[in-house]
C-alpha cells in the first residue's frame, strides 16, 4: 500500500506534497482543470500507481488518493496541498478554516449539500417547521424523525444551529435519496446538483435548508511542515490557476 493511502505520506523529503484525486468524475475534472492550467502531471512507477510528478516542477510530489482521504491528509499534514470538495473538507474537520487555508476555488464538482423533505410534507417548508413537525412526529410515533446522510457532522452542526433537536442520523452507505422511500429514513441531508434526482425521489430542499455551496478547492495545510521554497512552489502552482 503506498505511504498516501494509510495516512503516512512523507513530508520530511523536501517536496511539496499534492494530494489528487485518484478516480471518479472528480478526478476527471481535476486532470481537464490541470491540463488547462498548463500543469502537465505524468505517473511513476506503474502505470496505475500512486506517485507522480509534474513537468517542470520537480518540487512537486503527486500523492493520488480518494477525495475523502485527501481531506484526512490535508488535516493531519501529511500533504501541503490538495485537490478535493468543501463539502468533505468541512465534514472532516469541525474547524477546517483553522486548519486548512483555502487557496483557490477551481470552478469544479460544484454541488450543494441540503436538507430534503418529501414533497406530500405540505406544512414542512423551513427548518423551523421541520423541529415542530418532529416534535408532533415523536408523540405519535415514539421515536424520533430519522435523517439519512453521509455528511453526519455537517448535518449536526447545522441543525444545531437552526435549533433543530427532535432528530437522530441514520448513516447512508448507498443511495441516500431512496432512502425514505425505502423506509429507512424519514428525510435526507445529500448533495445535488441540478435538483432532478432529488425530485425523481419526490424530494424537495427547504427553503432554508441549504448546508453549503461546494466546489473543488486548491487546499493549503496547516499543519504540513512548511518553508520559503515550499510556499514559492505553492504560489507558482495557484497563479497557474488565475491564468
Amino acid at each position: 500500500m503506498n505511504s498516501a493511502m494509510n495516512g503516512n505520506t512523507n513530508t520530511s523529503n523536501g517536496k511539496l506534497i499534492w494530494a489528487l484525486p485518484s478516480k471518479g468524475r472528480l478526478m476527471d475534472q481535476c486532470n481537464a482543470a490541470l491540463a488547462k492550467a498548463g500543469l502537465s502531471v505524468v505517473r511513476s512507477g506503474p502505470a496505475r500507481g500512486y506517485k507522480g510528478e509534474i513537468a517542470g516542477l520537480p518540487g512537486v510530489e503527486i500523492n493520488f488518493v480518494s477525495s475523502g482521504e485527501i481531506a484526512q491528509l490535508l488535516k493531519g499534514g501529511a500533504a501541503h496541498l490538495g485537490v478535493t470538495g468543501e463539502d468533505l473538507i468541512r465534514e472532516t474537520m469541525q474547524d477546517a478554516d483553522a486548519r486548512v487555508r483555502f487557496v483557490r476555488p477551481l470552478g469544479f464538482g460544484r454541488a450543494e449539500v441540503v436538507v430534503a423533505v418529501p414533497d406530500c410534507w405540505l406544512d414542512v417548508r423551513r427548518m423551523a417547521d421541520l423541529e415542530e413537525m418532529s416534535l408532533a412526529y415523536r408523540r405519535v410515533h415514539g421515536r424520533r424523525v430519522r435523517v439519512a446522510t453521509k455528511y453526519m457532522n455537517l448535518t449536526r452542526r447545522f441543525f444545531s444551529h437552526k435549533g433543530v433537536t427532535g432528530y437522530r442520523i441514520v448513516e447512508s452507505l448507498g443511495a441516500t435519496e431512496g432512502t425514505p422511500a425505502a423506509g429507512l429514513a424519514e428525510l435526507i441531508v445529500d448533495i445535488t446538483t441540478t435538483g432532478a434526482t432529488l425530485k425523481a425521489n419526490a424530494l424537495r430542499p427547504l427553503d432554508d435548508g441549504l448546508i453549503l455551496s461546494s466546489q473543488a478547492i486548491l487546499t493549503a495545510s496547516k499543519a504540513a511542515p512548511w518553508n520559503p521554497e515550499l510556499s514559492a512552489l505553492e504560489q507558482q502552482i495557484a497563479a497557474r490557476f488565475a491564468a
